[in-house]
């Protein structure tokens, strides 16, 4: 038998696998690693394309926040990006989920901040408040969770659904208008409300 190095506590580990649990995790990785149908796929140009629009629309985020002074950028933007560039299409990316699911979760956790606080409890509360509010409301859009964990993790006040909230998620949806119906000669978007 094949021995491996000496672990820390000073044994011995001994290569125990059989052939036939050898094959099963052979033929394993190769389920996990192939494509799947329900993976997107993209040629290069796509990916081209994605990164490229990606760069743009936080460089003007983050260039504007630079010039005028205003925090028109939050983390929940790079997620926004991947959605809006990465997979247009998506119903998640429109720009009823953009601006609607980040507004939602600006509201969910200014509110619950001014009464409750920012204790552990109060940021589950918020995420998961944002997420019901988002699917009542058919705006569902994943960074709009993200929107009511940081702001309720930073204690925000009103200003915070304002700035960065809505003039980020406005901001980002305009580069996505422009560059994927220019550039990239996608329709965007697919609906408006």
């Amino acid at each position: 038998m094949r021995t491996l190095p000496k672990t820390s506590s000073g044994l011995y580990l001994r290569h125990s696998l059989n052939r036939r649990s050898r094959l099963v995790l052979k033929h394993s990785w190769r389920q996990m690693v192939r494509s799947s149908l329900y993976q997107p796929q993209f040629s290069y140009r796509q990916v081209l394309y994605s990164w490229f629009g990606s760069f743009l629309g936080i460089a003007a985020l983050a260039y504007l926040s630079v010039q005028t002074n205003y925090p028109l950028i939050a983390a929940p933007f790079g997620a926004t990006a991947v959605l809006a560039f990465a997979i247009p299409d998506s119903p998640l990316a429109q720009p009823r989920n953009i601006i609607g699911g980040n507004c939602i979760g600006a509201i969910v956790c200014v509110t619950l901040v001014h009464f409750f606080g920012t204790a552990p409890w109060v940021m589950a509360l918020a995420v998961a408040t944002a997420i019901k509010l988002m699917q009542l409301t058919k705006t569902l859009h994943p960074p709009g969770g993200a929107v009511a964990l940081v702001g309720t993790m930073s204690g925000a006040s009103w200003d915070f659904l304002f700035t960065p909230v809505l003039g980020g998620s406005i901001i980002i949806l305009l580069c996505t208008i422009a560059f994927n119906n220019l550039a990239a000669g996608k329709k965007y978007p697919r609906y408006w409300l």
